[in-house]
């Protein structure tokens, strides 16, 4: 794979890698999630070819509005083509969205109001009102509702050392070579959300001011950006997201009092090192752990989580709740990178 071909796929489902373990179906004598995939893109295709492969699901539809697109992905997995979702009513438990972002709206207020549980693409939607009406009709018809923030599943972010401190400096930086996948949205919307969205989860405390710059480069809209959060417990976060770059790398570094971890999201590797009792010279001593985690499917561990918050009636990882706050924060770095704008708090 190349570099371009691996900025493409950004941090979606590896099918280069090994098969990963085969998931558990369901318990005897329980059926199989009927489910359908909307939206027939690269990012649906991948979906619709892990539900497929899933005991725990049972994929009846692909739905695209150009229906010779449907066709050719249903027809490769073994489903039923349509060219509108609202014909699934009755017939499925679940879909996943992977339509554009500016439909994931309307789309998903249609299935939601149908009883259909749904996992959505990042970003939940294009704005927060949006997202707010979402999750609660998900709430009012105790739906789950997931979203497509893919890294909450990376073996390397998952191995964490659970003992550690919080985080005094957070340091993420994600970039790749330009793909127009995504291209739609901003590279906030496009690649930095998913380290917002990790940032958040981690350092668990509210946003107090936000400094971010960027600029378009390829496209009309912001390509290149940087962002520095600061947190109320203390915490700084500084994030960088490229879609224009020359290499591929997506790292996540956090500082605490007690420690450093460095995680290789990319590679799935994890550096940890946790300050000590002093040694013979009176120093700290170091103790360092790096793992090298295997090549593990983050979209089947996604839909394998999915399937059990619906049967199970759990709040997902990435939750619409989750989802909407870090759309919120990127909806407000995206504004300060609009002329005039130099740095917020979170009521502006």
């Amino acid at each position: 794979m190349t570099e371009r071909q691996a900025a493409a796929s950004d941090l979606v489902a590896d099918t280069t890698a090994p098969a990963a373990a085969a998931a558990p179906g369901p318990a005897a004598g329980v059926p199989p999630l009927r489910c359908a995939v909307i939206g027939a893109g690269r990012m649906g295709r991948l979906h619709a070819m892990k539900l497929a492969a899933d005991p725990q699901w049972s994929l009846v539809a692909v739905v695209d509005t150009e229906r010779a697109v449907a066709q050719r992905v249903a027809a490769e997995f073994g489903a039923q083509a349509l060219s509108d979702h609202r014909k699934l009513a009755g017939r499925i438990d679940a879909a996943v969205i992977a339509v554009p972002t500016a439909q994931h709206h309307a789309v998903a207020r249609d299935l939601l109001e149908a009883g259909v549980h749904l996992l959505v693409e990042k970003p939940i939607t294009a704005t927060v009102a949006e997202a707010d009406e979402l999750i609660e009709l998900a709430r009012r018809q105790r739906l789950t509702l997931q979203v497509g923030h893919i890294e909450r599943f990376n073996a390397a972010l998952l191995a964490l050392d659970p003992r550690r401190g919080v985080p005094r400096f957070v340091e993420a930086v994600r970039i790749a070579p330009f793909s127009s996948r995504g291209a739609d949205v901003s590279v906030v919307l496009d690649l930095m959300i998913h380290d917002i969205d990790l940032i958040l989860d981690l350092v668990d405390a509210e946003v107090e001011r936000v400094d971010a710059v960027g600029m378009p480069v390829l496209t009309a809209d912001i390509d290149i950006a940087n962002a520095r959060l600061v947190f109320a417990n203390g915490c700084v976060a500084n994030v960088t997201a490229s879609r224009v770059s020359q290499k591929v790398e997506r790292r996540l570094r956090l500082f605490m009092t007690d420690g450093y971890v460095s995680v290789d999201l990319a590679n799935r590797v994890l550096h940890q090192v946790r300050v000590g009792q002093p040694g013979e010279a009176g120093l700290p001593q170091m103790h360092c752990e790096t793992l090298s985690l295997a090549r593990e499917d983050a979209l089947v561990a996604e839909i394998g989580h999915f399937a059990a918050c619906i049967r199970s009636g759990a709040e997902p990882l990435a939750s619409g709740v989750a989802a909407r706050r870090a759309l919120a924060l990127a909806a407000q770095i995206g504004r300060l990178l609009e002329p005039g704008s130099r740095h917020a708090h979170p009521d502006d």
